[in-house]
């Protein structure tokens, strides 16, 4: 579990037969999770100056593959004895998303990021959305498409402030909204218990 707030800018010095290496000075152990560009991902080997990590066929098959080289965004697991702040993170890659408008404000930047249209039922005005593993907040939804306002404080500390128009991200939509939508969908096709089954379940006990 993770949080969205970034703990280091790290480089990645090479990605090849899904092997990701990473120079970082976080100091992993073996079997760690950490979040790259919003991607959980475990430590299979450490090294002096960072660590491997290994990508399945699932997470090779959502994230775009230029997220994997350069700069990233790296975060480890929370701890239980962490100060909690942004949001509940999983590192679980919903899809890719596009810069598609960038508009410079007073003292802060919008970003335009279109989805495909299926995800936009996750993506909540003023809800919390999860960008390269970045914990960002929603100001509006459109109908292929989210608006974003990063401060300058933001786009200092994290890559946003090197997005152009085109740029691909890693999008994590609200894990909430993603449980709501799944147990509406499924609640019509589910049979209603009787006190019978009630009746079952505490005897068994």
């Amino acid at each position: 579990m993770f949080t969205g707030l970034i703990r280091e800018i790290a480089t990645v010095k090479s990605y090849k037969n899904n092997i990701l290496s990473i120079k970082s000075n976080h100091k992993a152990k073996l079997g760690d999770s950490i979040a790259i560009n919003g991607v959980c991902l475990t430590v299979i080997k450490v090294h002096s100056d960072g660590f491997d990590l290994e990508l399945s066929d699932e997470t090779r098959s959502i994230i775009d593959s230029s997220k994997l080289k350069g700069r990233v965004h790296l975060e480890p697991a929370m701890r239980l004895d962490d100060r909690f702040e942004g949001h509940i993170v999983q590192g679980h890659v919903d899809c890719v998303g596009e810069v598609v408008d960038i508009t410079q404000r007073e003292n802060a930047t919008d970003f335009i990021i279109k989805v495909e249209p299926q995800y936009l039922s996750y993506i909540i005005p003023k809800g919390s959305i999860t960008i390269d593993g970045i914990s960002l907040t929603i100001n509006d939804v459109y109908n292929d498409s989210f608006r974003l306002t990063i401060i300058p404080h933001t786009l200092k500390e994290t890559l946003f402030g090197g997005f152009k128009i085109g740029t691909k991200v890693n999008i994590e939509t609200d894990l909430f909204a993603r449980y709501i939508d799944h147990i509406l969908k499924h609640r019509s096709s589910q049979k209603s218990m009787s006190w019978d089954d009630i009746d079952k379940i505490q005897m068994s006990y």
